[in-house]
């Protein structure tokens, strides 16, 4: 008699994905920093809201014309036209002189923009290079009186900027520099601040035995500083690099100072030559500011992550 054939079975186990408190608990989460989760996404989109608001608003000026702007009753909040816009960027850059509208040649928007961002990429490479090299030099280089000479250095930071312009006025004239680009270049090549943050930073990130170590293989100072340094404390380059940038191109009483009204004059005296005439034109005024913020918000947005890998590094390292 043959033994009974065996029987094979199979049963479908069904996985049910958690849900719920049931999966805030798999994932270590309680409710409440769900809850939290989620109050810090509306607070922060509100903050995005507000920031970006006077933005939006400037672009809905530049597009809406004089007659719009003051007409009364409930302001519109969605933008006008290109055309009218357009044509406001023509008035600014001296492409047409519609009557009734001021003369703008004081202004001289369209050159002030090229001067400015020329200005920003002399100063912005300047300040990367020298406060890097004399940061690496405080840093990990062994001098006498190092210690003393960056204590002055981190003093000239109290120091309000206003307090030299007469002096710098005088310098520059006496130099012959007035109305130049070396009048709004060479007093910001370096600036005490990136000093002093280029040389914490190298401090603590870097190690003296990797600076030793590369000199037993005959590695020269300068050698040491673009071969080991520099790529290490790029994330920092890329926050100082953006906070000069932001500085200079906002840079107004300096420039006003030294190149106003002269063909190296820099986009903030021409934002306020913009106000001409009797009675200053809104539209045109919000179109200039509008043009003007747009080369920081692609710099933000393109180098953004950069930064904030810089800024959270050092923020580890402290």
């Amino acid at each position: 008699m043959s033994a009974p054939a065996a029987v094979e079975t199979h049963d479908e186990v069904e996985y049910q994905k958690p849900h719920g408190r049931r999966k805030e608990a798999l994932l270590g989460r309680s409710p409440q920093d769900t809850s939290a989760g989620w109050l810090n996404y509306v607070l922060l989109t509100i903050i995005v809201v507000v920031g970006a608001w006077p933005i939006y608003w400037a672009g809905v000026i530049m597009t809406a014309g004089e007659d719009k702007i003051y007409k009364p009753g409930t302001p519109e909040f969605l933008p006008g036209t290109w055309e009218i816009a357009k044509f406001n960027f023509d008035v600014i850059t001296m492409r047409i002189q519609p009557q009734g509208y001021p003369n703008y040649s004081s202004s001289n928007f369209e050159r002030s923009f090229m001067n400015s961002i020329l200005v920003v990429a002399i100063v912005v490479t300047s300040t990367l290079f020298f406060c890097s090299l004399a940061g690496f030099a405080f840093a990990k280089l062994r001098f006498k009186g190092r210690d003393p000479l960056f204590y002055f250095v981190v003093l000239t930071l109290t120091i309000p900027a206003q307090l030299g312009i007469v002096g710098g006025y005088q310098i520059m004239e006496a130099l012959g520099w007035l109305g130049t680009l070396l009048a709004v270049t060479v007093p910001a090549l370096v600036s005490a601040f990136g000093v002093f943050y280029m040389r914490q930073f190298i401090e603590d990130a870097i190690p003296d035995e990797l600076i030793e170590s590369a000199r037993v293989d005959g590695a020269t100072t300068f050698r040491v500083y673009a071969s080991i340094v520099v790529p290490i404390i790029r994330p920092a380059m890329g926050v100082l690099g953006l906070l000069t940038a932001v500085g200079a191109w906002n840079e107004y009483i300096w420039s006003l100072v030294v190149v106003g009204g002269s063909e190296w004059q820099t986009i903030g005296p021409a934002l306020h030559n913009l106000r001409a005439g009797a009675t200053p034109k809104a539209s045109i005024m919000l179109t200039g500011s509008f043009l003007a913020s747009v080369p920081l918000i692609l710099l933000l947005v393109v180098a953004g992550r950069q930064i904030v890998r810089g800024l959270m590094e050092g923020a580890v390292k402290a």
